[in-house]
């Protein structure tokens, strides 16, 4: 995994501070593969209730994560029970590393 401990310990803590100490957060994509270079950070937030306001939620941990981690990419998709599981979803938790 291309984090560092610091680096997955913020976005975890930064995940349950806006949608709550349940959620649970992936790490997938390139940034699983400690042979690649570069690539953005992909996070799957898995959550146990539905959550309302998500669009918001997303982009209010997205700029945390930017004022935490430094200005790079970041890609982030969150799953609640109300939603339909996609191949994505799938992916992310089987391929993916949980934080």
């Amino acid at each position: 995994m291309r984090l560092t401990t610091s680096q997955a310990a913020l976005i975890k803590q930064q995940a349950r501070k806006v949608f709550g100490q349940e959620a649970d957060v992936w790490l997938f994509g390139s940034r699983t593969d400690d042979q690649l270079r570069g690539g953005d950070i992909d996070l799957l937030i898995e959550l146990q209730s539905p959550i309302s306001g998500r669009v918001s939620k997303i982009c209010q941990i997205h700029a945390a994560l930017q004022l935490a981690l430094g200005e790079q990419k970041i890609d982030i998709i969150a799953l609640d029970p109300s939603m339909t599981v996609r191949p994505i979803h799938e992916n992310a938790k089987r391929m993916g590393v949980r934080l």
